[in-house]
Protein backbone atom coordinates (compact mmCIF):
# COMPACT_ATOMS: atom_id res chain seq x y z
CA UNK A 1 0.00 0.00 0.00
CA UNK A 2 2.89 2.35 0.71
CA UNK A 3 4.29 1.68 -2.76
CA UNK A 4 0.85 2.35 -4.25
CA UNK A 5 0.57 5.74 -2.52
CA UNK A 6 4.07 6.71 -3.66
CA UNK A 7 3.15 6.19 -7.33
CA UNK A 8 -0.46 7.33 -6.96
CA UNK A 9 0.17 10.59 -8.84
CA UNK A 10 1.52 8.63 -11.82
CA UNK A 11 -1.46 6.26 -11.92
CA UNK A 12 -4.42 8.48 -11.01
CA UNK A 13 -6.44 10.06 -13.81
CA UNK A 14 -5.09 7.84 -16.61
CA UNK A 15 -8.00 5.40 -16.91
CA UNK A 16 -6.03 2.43 -15.56
CA UNK A 17 -8.12 -0.71 -14.97
CA UNK A 18 -8.43 -1.98 -11.43
CA UNK A 19 -6.97 -5.31 -12.58
CA UNK A 20 -3.76 -3.53 -13.60
CA UNK A 21 -3.50 -1.95 -10.13
CA UNK A 22 -3.98 -5.40 -8.54
CA UNK A 23 -1.20 -6.78 -10.74
CA UNK A 24 1.04 -3.92 -9.69
CA UNK A 25 0.38 -4.73 -6.03
CA UNK A 26 1.02 -8.44 -6.68
CA UNK A 27 4.39 -7.71 -8.26
CA UNK A 28 5.19 -5.37 -5.39
CA UNK A 29 4.36 -8.15 -2.90
CA UNK A 30 6.78 -10.47 -4.69
CA UNK A 31 9.31 -7.64 -4.72
CA UNK A 32 9.20 -6.96 -0.95
CA UNK A 33 8.76 -10.55 0.31
CA UNK A 34 12.52 -11.37 0.31
CA UNK A 35 13.11 -8.12 2.22
CA UNK A 36 10.30 -8.85 4.70
CA UNK A 37 11.52 -12.35 5.62
CA UNK A 38 14.48 -11.17 7.77
CA UNK A 39 12.35 -8.92 10.00
CA UNK A 40 9.73 -11.69 10.20
CA UNK A 41 12.35 -14.13 11.48
CA UNK A 42 13.70 -11.51 13.91
CA UNK A 43 10.28 -10.67 15.34
CA UNK A 44 9.07 -14.27 15.59
CA UNK A 45 12.28 -15.43 17.28
CA UNK A 46 12.14 -12.64 19.87
CA UNK A 47 8.45 -13.29 20.62
CA UNK A 48 8.87 -17.09 20.79
CA UNK A 49 11.93 -17.09 23.02
CA UNK A 50 10.45 -14.26 25.08
CA UNK A 51 7.30 -16.31 25.74
CA UNK A 52 9.38 -19.35 26.72
CA UNK A 53 11.47 -17.22 29.08
CA UNK A 54 8.46 -15.44 30.57
CA UNK A 55 6.75 -18.76 31.38
CA UNK A 56 9.99 -20.24 32.81
CA UNK A 57 10.02 -22.94 30.12
CA UNK A 58 13.58 -22.06 29.15
CA UNK A 59 14.63 -22.49 32.78
CA UNK A 60 12.97 -25.92 32.85
CA UNK A 61 14.70 -26.94 29.62
CA UNK A 62 18.11 -25.88 30.92
CA UNK A 63 17.53 -27.57 34.30
CA UNK A 64 16.87 -30.85 32.47
CA UNK A 65 20.41 -30.72 31.10
CA UNK A 66 19.70 -29.33 27.64
CA UNK A 67 22.02 -26.42 26.83
CA UNK A 68 20.93 -23.27 25.05
CA UNK A 69 22.96 -24.18 21.96
CA UNK A 70 21.44 -27.67 21.78
CA UNK A 71 17.96 -26.19 22.15
CA UNK A 72 18.64 -23.88 19.18
CA UNK A 73 19.78 -26.68 16.83
CA UNK A 74 16.39 -27.56 15.27
CA UNK A 75 15.46 -23.87 15.10
CA UNK A 76 18.79 -23.09 13.45
CA UNK A 77 18.16 -25.84 10.89
CA UNK A 78 14.69 -24.44 10.18
CA UNK A 79 15.94 -20.88 9.77
CA UNK A 80 18.79 -22.15 7.55
CA UNK A 81 16.16 -23.61 5.23
CA UNK A 82 14.31 -20.27 5.31
CA UNK A 83 17.57 -18.49 4.42
CA UNK A 84 18.10 -20.89 1.53
CA UNK A 85 14.54 -20.26 0.34
CA UNK A 86 15.12 -16.52 0.67
CA UNK A 87 18.21 -16.85 -1.52
CA UNK A 88 16.17 -18.39 -4.33
CA UNK A 89 13.47 -15.76 -3.83
CA UNK A 90 15.84 -12.82 -4.02
CA UNK A 91 17.96 -14.34 -6.80
CA UNK A 92 15.06 -15.31 -9.07
CA UNK A 93 11.67 -14.03 -7.86
CA UNK A 94 12.98 -10.58 -6.89
CA UNK A 95 14.45 -9.83 -10.39
CA UNK A 96 11.27 -11.14 -12.05
CA UNK A 97 9.04 -8.97 -9.83
CA UNK A 98 11.31 -5.97 -10.38
CA UNK A 99 11.14 -6.47 -14.15
CA UNK A 100 7.34 -6.72 -14.17
CA UNK A 101 6.68 -3.95 -11.65
CA UNK A 102 9.09 -1.39 -13.12
CA UNK A 103 7.95 -1.97 -16.70
CA UNK A 104 4.30 -1.79 -15.70
CA UNK A 105 4.86 1.48 -13.83
CA UNK A 106 6.92 3.03 -16.64
CA UNK A 107 4.33 2.04 -19.25
CA UNK A 108 1.62 3.65 -17.13
CA UNK A 109 3.67 6.82 -16.69
CA UNK A 110 4.49 7.03 -20.37
CA UNK A 111 0.89 7.22 -21.43
CA UNK A 112 1.76 10.92 -20.97
CA UNK A 113 5.47 11.30 -21.92
CA UNK A 114 5.83 14.68 -20.22
CA UNK A 115 4.96 13.13 -16.88
CA UNK A 116 7.65 10.47 -17.32
CA UNK A 117 10.50 12.99 -17.14
CA UNK A 118 11.85 13.55 -13.64
CA UNK A 119 13.77 16.68 -12.70
CA UNK A 120 17.26 16.56 -11.22
CA UNK A 121 18.40 13.30 -12.83
CA UNK A 122 19.10 11.80 -16.25
CA UNK A 123 16.00 10.34 -17.92
CA UNK A 124 16.94 7.34 -20.08
CA UNK A 125 13.45 5.93 -20.62
CA UNK A 126 13.19 7.45 -24.12
CA UNK A 127 15.24 5.22 -26.48
CA UNK A 128 18.25 7.00 -28.01
CA UNK A 129 18.17 10.00 -25.68
CA UNK A 130 19.30 10.95 -22.20
CA UNK A 131 17.60 14.10 -20.89
CA UNK A 132 18.32 16.05 -17.71
CA UNK A 133 16.95 19.34 -16.34
CA UNK A 134 17.03 21.06 -12.97
CA UNK A 135 13.36 22.09 -12.79
CA UNK A 136 10.02 21.40 -14.45
CA UNK A 137 7.33 24.06 -14.03
CA UNK A 138 4.50 25.96 -15.72
CA UNK A 139 0.69 25.51 -15.83
CA UNK A 140 1.06 22.33 -17.91
CA UNK A 141 4.29 21.28 -16.18
CA UNK A 142 6.06 21.34 -19.55
CA UNK A 143 8.58 24.18 -19.06
CA UNK A 144 12.16 23.16 -18.31
CA UNK A 145 15.15 24.93 -16.77
CA UNK A 146 18.89 24.14 -17.27
CA UNK A 147 18.39 21.45 -19.89
CA UNK A 148 21.00 18.93 -21.03
CA UNK A 149 20.33 16.43 -23.84
CA UNK A 150 22.72 13.63 -24.84
CA UNK A 151 22.22 11.75 -28.09
CA UNK A 152 22.85 8.04 -27.37
CA UNK A 153 21.68 6.56 -30.68
CA UNK A 154 23.80 4.04 -32.60
CA UNK A 155 27.51 4.69 -33.09
CA UNK A 156 27.15 8.35 -32.11
CA UNK A 157 26.73 7.51 -28.44
CA UNK A 158 27.85 10.39 -26.19
CA UNK A 159 29.23 12.36 -29.15
CA UNK A 160 26.46 14.99 -29.24
CA UNK A 161 25.60 17.12 -26.22
CA UNK A 162 23.04 19.94 -26.25
CA UNK A 163 22.65 22.36 -23.34
CA UNK A 164 20.14 25.19 -22.91
CA UNK A 165 19.05 27.58 -20.17
CA UNK A 166 15.33 26.97 -20.76
CA UNK A 167 13.15 24.64 -22.78
CA UNK A 168 9.57 23.70 -23.52
CA UNK A 169 7.93 20.34 -24.25
CA UNK A 170 5.13 20.24 -26.81
CA UNK A 171 3.34 17.10 -27.95
CA UNK A 172 0.34 17.12 -30.26
CA UNK A 173 -2.37 14.56 -29.62
CA UNK A 174 -1.86 11.49 -31.78
CA UNK A 175 1.64 12.53 -32.85
CA UNK A 176 4.53 10.10 -32.56
CA UNK A 177 6.98 12.92 -31.82
CA UNK A 178 7.70 14.90 -28.67
CA UNK A 179 9.13 18.32 -29.54
CA UNK A 180 11.62 20.12 -27.28
CA UNK A 181 12.04 23.83 -28.01
CA UNK A 182 15.34 24.96 -26.45
CA UNK A 183 16.42 28.55 -25.81
CA UNK A 184 19.85 30.15 -25.29
CA UNK A 185 22.20 27.20 -25.43
CA UNK A 186 25.08 25.35 -27.06
CA UNK A 187 25.37 22.41 -29.44
CA UNK A 188 28.55 20.33 -29.01
CA UNK A 189 29.66 17.36 -31.12
CA UNK A 190 32.73 15.18 -30.64
CA UNK A 191 34.30 13.87 -33.87
CA UNK A 192 37.07 11.69 -32.41
CA UNK A 193 34.93 8.54 -32.63
CA UNK A 194 33.65 9.24 -36.14
CA UNK A 195 34.63 7.35 -39.28
CA UNK A 196 36.68 10.23 -40.63
CA UNK A 197 40.37 9.84 -41.23
CA UNK A 198 42.61 10.44 -38.24
CA UNK A 199 44.27 13.38 -40.00
CA UNK A 200 40.89 15.10 -40.46
CA UNK A 201 39.84 14.28 -36.90
CA UNK A 202 43.02 15.86 -35.54
CA UNK A 203 42.27 19.04 -37.48
CA UNK A 204 38.77 19.27 -36.02
CA UNK A 205 38.34 16.93 -32.99
CA UNK A 206 35.07 18.63 -32.03
CA UNK A 207 32.65 21.32 -33.12
CA UNK A 208 30.47 23.72 -31.14
CA UNK A 209 27.71 26.20 -31.99
CA UNK A 210 25.71 28.67 -29.96
CA UNK A 211 21.99 29.05 -30.63
CA UNK A 212 19.19 31.31 -29.49
CA UNK A 213 16.50 28.76 -30.34
CA UNK A 214 16.82 25.09 -31.27
CA UNK A 215 14.15 22.45 -31.85
CA UNK A 216 14.63 18.74 -31.15
CA UNK A 217 12.04 16.21 -32.35
CA UNK A 218 12.11 12.97 -30.39
CA UNK A 219 10.38 9.85 -31.65
CA UNK A 220 8.11 8.50 -28.89
CA UNK A 221 6.21 5.97 -30.99
CA UNK A 222 7.69 3.18 -28.85
CA UNK A 223 6.19 4.81 -25.76
CA UNK A 224 2.62 5.01 -26.97
CA UNK A 225 1.94 1.28 -26.89
CA UNK A 226 -1.38 0.38 -25.28
CA UNK A 227 0.07 -2.86 -23.92
CA UNK A 228 0.87 -1.77 -20.36
CA UNK A 229 2.57 -5.07 -19.57
CA UNK A 230 5.04 -4.87 -22.44
CA UNK A 231 8.60 -5.50 -21.25
CA UNK A 232 10.92 -2.97 -22.88
CA UNK A 233 13.41 -2.38 -20.08
CA UNK A 234 15.40 -5.39 -18.96
CA UNK A 235 18.81 -4.02 -18.03
CA UNK A 236 18.26 -2.50 -14.57
CA UNK A 237 20.50 -4.07 -11.96
CA UNK A 238 17.54 -5.15 -9.78
CA UNK A 239 16.24 -7.23 -12.72
CA UNK A 240 19.25 -9.55 -12.81
CA UNK A 241 20.33 -12.62 -10.87
CA UNK A 242 23.86 -13.21 -9.65
CA UNK A 243 25.12 -14.78 -12.88
CA UNK A 244 23.69 -11.95 -14.99
CA UNK A 245 25.07 -9.34 -12.59
CA UNK A 246 28.56 -10.83 -12.85
CA UNK A 247 28.42 -10.84 -16.65
CA UNK A 248 27.02 -7.30 -16.82
CA UNK A 249 29.61 -6.01 -14.36
CA UNK A 250 32.49 -7.41 -16.43
CA UNK A 251 31.20 -5.85 -19.66
CA UNK A 252 30.42 -2.52 -17.94
CA UNK A 253 33.97 -2.31 -16.56
CA UNK A 254 35.46 -2.78 -20.02
CA UNK A 255 33.04 -0.23 -21.51
CA UNK A 256 33.71 2.28 -18.73
CA UNK A 257 37.51 2.06 -19.13
CA UNK A 258 37.21 2.42 -22.91
CA UNK A 259 34.96 5.44 -22.50
CA UNK A 260 37.41 7.16 -20.14
CA UNK A 261 40.32 6.55 -22.53
CA UNK A 262 38.40 7.93 -25.54
CA UNK A 263 37.34 11.10 -23.70
CA UNK A 264 40.88 11.64 -22.43
CA UNK A 265 42.23 11.42 -25.99
CA UNK A 266 39.48 13.77 -27.21
CA UNK A 267 40.18 16.45 -24.59
CA UNK A 268 43.95 16.14 -25.05
CA UNK A 269 43.60 16.52 -28.83
CA UNK A 270 41.35 19.57 -28.40
CA UNK A 271 43.84 21.25 -26.04
CA UNK A 272 46.79 20.55 -28.35
CA UNK A 273 44.89 21.96 -31.34
CA UNK A 274 44.09 25.15 -29.42
CA UNK A 275 47.76 25.56 -28.46
CA UNK A 276 48.87 25.21 -32.10
CA UNK A 277 46.36 27.81 -33.25
CA UNK A 278 47.48 30.29 -30.57
CA UNK A 279 51.15 29.71 -31.46
CA UNK A 280 50.50 30.40 -35.15
CA UNK A 281 48.55 33.57 -34.33
CA UNK A 282 51.41 34.88 -32.17
CA UNK A 283 53.81 34.45 -35.06
CA UNK A 284 51.65 36.63 -37.31
CA UNK A 285 50.75 39.49 -34.97
CA UNK A 286 52.10 41.36 -31.95
CA UNK A 287 52.37 39.70 -28.55
CA UNK A 288 49.64 42.00 -27.25
CA UNK A 289 46.91 40.50 -29.44
CA UNK A 290 44.12 42.90 -28.40
CA UNK A 291 46.19 45.95 -29.38
CA UNK A 292 45.72 44.93 -33.02
CA UNK A 293 41.95 45.60 -32.86
CA UNK A 294 39.56 48.44 -32.20
CA UNK A 295 37.38 48.85 -29.09
CA UNK A 296 34.30 47.17 -30.60
CA UNK A 297 36.33 44.26 -31.91
CA UNK A 298 38.09 43.91 -28.56
CA UNK A 299 34.73 43.63 -26.82
CA UNK A 300 33.54 41.08 -29.38
CA UNK A 301 36.71 38.99 -29.04
CA UNK A 302 36.58 39.00 -25.24
CA UNK A 303 32.89 38.09 -25.25
CA UNK A 304 33.50 35.21 -27.64
CA UNK A 305 36.47 34.02 -25.60
CA UNK A 306 34.37 34.13 -22.42
CA UNK A 307 31.61 32.15 -24.13
CA UNK A 308 34.13 29.59 -25.37
CA UNK A 309 35.53 29.15 -21.85
CA UNK A 310 32.03 28.81 -20.38
CA UNK A 311 31.17 26.25 -23.02
CA UNK A 312 34.32 24.24 -22.34
CA UNK A 313 33.57 24.29 -18.61
CA UNK A 314 30.00 23.21 -19.32
CA UNK A 315 31.23 20.33 -21.46
CA UNK A 316 33.69 19.24 -18.78
CA UNK A 317 30.88 19.39 -16.22
CA UNK A 318 28.58 17.34 -18.45
CA UNK A 319 31.33 14.76 -18.98
CA UNK A 320 31.89 14.63 -15.23
CA UNK A 321 28.18 14.03 -14.58
CA UNK A 322 28.05 11.34 -17.22
CA UNK A 323 31.20 9.65 -15.88
CA UNK A 324 29.60 9.69 -12.45
CA UNK A 325 26.36 8.20 -13.76
CA UNK A 326 28.15 5.35 -15.56
CA UNK A 327 30.28 4.65 -12.51
CA UNK A 328 27.13 4.54 -10.35
CA UNK A 329 25.58 1.98 -12.66
CA UNK A 330 28.68 -0.18 -12.42
CA UNK A 331 28.81 0.18 -8.62
CA UNK A 332 25.12 -0.72 -8.31
CA UNK A 333 25.67 -3.94 -10.27
CA UNK A 334 28.55 -4.91 -7.98
CA UNK A 335 26.57 -3.97 -4.85
CA UNK A 336 23.49 -5.94 -5.95
CA UNK A 337 25.62 -9.06 -6.27
CA UNK A 338 26.62 -8.84 -2.60
CA UNK A 339 23.13 -7.67 -1.57
CA UNK A 340 21.67 -11.01 -2.73
CA UNK A 341 24.12 -12.90 -0.52
CA UNK A 342 23.74 -10.71 2.56
CA UNK A 343 19.93 -10.60 2.33
CA UNK A 344 19.83 -14.39 2.34
CA UNK A 345 22.27 -14.62 5.25
CA UNK A 346 20.40 -11.92 7.19
CA UNK A 347 17.59 -14.37 8.10
CA UNK A 348 20.05 -16.61 9.96
CA UNK A 349 21.95 -13.68 11.44
CA UNK A 350 18.86 -11.89 12.77
CA UNK A 351 17.52 -15.19 14.12
CA UNK A 352 20.48 -15.48 16.51
CA UNK A 353 20.06 -11.84 17.52
CA UNK A 354 16.32 -12.29 18.11
CA UNK A 355 16.48 -15.68 19.84
CA UNK A 356 19.20 -14.59 22.25
CA UNK A 357 17.51 -11.26 23.01
CA UNK A 358 14.17 -12.99 23.56
CA UNK A 359 15.69 -15.34 26.13
CA UNK A 360 17.43 -12.41 27.84
CA UNK A 361 14.42 -10.04 27.90
CA UNK A 362 11.97 -12.84 28.85
CA UNK A 363 8.97 -10.94 27.59
CA UNK A 364 6.53 -12.27 24.99
CA UNK A 365 3.68 -10.75 23.03
CA UNK A 366 3.70 -7.57 20.98
CA UNK A 367 5.07 -5.20 23.64
CA UNK A 368 8.77 -5.06 24.41
CA UNK A 369 9.75 -7.69 21.75
CA UNK A 370 8.11 -5.61 19.01
CA UNK A 371 9.95 -2.45 20.08
CA UNK A 372 13.31 -4.20 20.31
CA UNK A 373 12.82 -5.96 16.96
CA UNK A 374 11.93 -2.71 15.19
CA UNK A 375 14.93 -0.88 16.67
CA UNK A 376 17.32 -3.66 15.63
CA UNK A 377 15.91 -3.97 12.13
CA UNK A 378 15.88 -0.20 11.58
CA UNK A 379 19.56 -0.07 12.59
CA UNK A 380 20.32 -2.98 10.24
CA UNK A 381 18.29 -1.48 7.39
CA UNK A 382 19.83 2.00 7.64
CA UNK A 383 23.34 0.54 7.91
CA UNK A 384 22.71 -1.36 4.66
CA UNK A 385 21.29 1.78 3.04
CA UNK A 386 24.27 3.81 4.24
CA UNK A 387 26.63 1.19 2.82
CA UNK A 388 24.77 1.18 -0.50
CA UNK A 389 24.96 4.98 -0.80
CA UNK A 390 28.69 5.00 -0.02
CA UNK A 391 29.36 2.18 -2.47
CA UNK A 392 27.27 3.90 -5.15
CA UNK A 393 29.38 7.06 -4.82
CA UNK A 394 32.63 5.02 -4.86
CA UNK A 395 33.45 6.15 -1.30
CA UNK A 396 33.88 2.50 -0.32
CA UNK A 397 34.02 -0.71 -2.33
CA UNK A 398 30.86 -2.58 -3.27
CA UNK A 399 32.10 -5.52 -1.17
CA UNK A 400 32.29 -3.42 2.02
CA UNK A 401 29.04 -1.59 1.24
CA UNK A 402 27.14 -4.81 0.62
CA UNK A 403 28.37 -6.46 3.83
CA UNK A 404 28.33 -3.40 6.11
CA UNK A 405 25.02 -4.32 7.81
CA UNK A 406 26.22 -7.89 8.32
CA UNK A 407 29.49 -6.65 9.83
CA UNK A 408 27.42 -4.63 12.31
CA UNK A 409 25.02 -7.43 13.26
CA UNK A 410 27.48 -10.35 13.41
CA UNK A 411 29.29 -9.14 16.60
CA UNK A 412 25.92 -8.38 18.23
CA UNK A 413 24.61 -11.85 17.36
CA UNK A 414 27.72 -13.48 18.87
CA UNK A 415 27.63 -11.24 21.96
CA UNK A 416 23.92 -11.75 22.70
CA UNK A 417 24.09 -15.50 22.06
CA UNK A 418 26.98 -15.91 24.53
CA UNK A 419 25.14 -13.88 27.19
CA UNK A 420 21.94 -15.87 26.65
CA UNK A 421 23.78 -19.19 26.95
CA UNK A 422 25.28 -18.07 30.30
CA UNK A 423 21.95 -16.65 31.62
CA UNK A 424 23.42 -13.16 31.74
CA UNK A 425 21.09 -10.16 31.50
CA UNK A 426 20.90 -7.71 28.66
CA UNK A 427 22.41 -4.89 30.72
CA UNK A 428 23.48 -5.10 34.34
CA UNK A 429 21.55 -2.15 35.70
CA UNK A 430 22.74 -2.78 39.28
CA UNK A 431 26.30 -1.84 38.29
CA UNK A 432 25.11 1.44 36.75
CA UNK A 433 22.85 2.24 39.72
CA UNK A 434 25.61 1.46 42.25
CA UNK A 435 27.96 3.80 40.36
CA UNK A 436 25.48 6.67 40.59
CA UNK A 437 24.81 5.87 44.27
CA UNK A 438 28.51 6.09 45.08
CA UNK A 439 28.86 9.42 43.28
CA UNK A 440 25.77 10.76 45.07
CA UNK A 441 27.09 9.67 48.48
CA UNK A 442 30.45 11.37 47.82
CA UNK A 443 28.80 14.69 46.98
CA UNK A 444 26.55 14.32 50.01
CA UNK A 445 29.54 13.79 52.33
CA UNK A 446 31.35 16.82 50.90
CA UNK A 447 28.33 19.04 51.47
CA UNK A 448 28.07 17.86 55.07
Amino acid sequence: MQALWIVFDDIAGKGIDFSIILKFLWYMCLFVTPQALPISVLLSSIMTMGNLGENYELAAIKSSGISFYRFLRPLTLTVSLISLANFFLINYTYPYASLKQKNLLLNIKKTQPTMALIEGSFNDEIPGWSIKFSKKYGPDNNLLKDVMIIDTKGNKEDQTVITAKTGKITTEEGSKYMTLILNDGYYFQDHTSSKKRKKNRDKMPSSMAKFEKYTVNIDISDLTSHNLEEEKYKHHYTMKNMVQLQQSSDSLKVSYDTYLDSKFVSMKSSINTSRLIITEIKKEINNDILSNFGIENKYSILTQALNDVDNKLSNVKSYKEYFKRRRKNLNNHDYQYHFILTSSLSCLLLFFVGASLGSIIRKGGFGMPMIVAIIIYVAYFFTNTFGKNLAEESSITALVGGWLGTLLMAPLAIFFTIRASKDMGFVNFDVILNLFKKLFNRFKKRNE
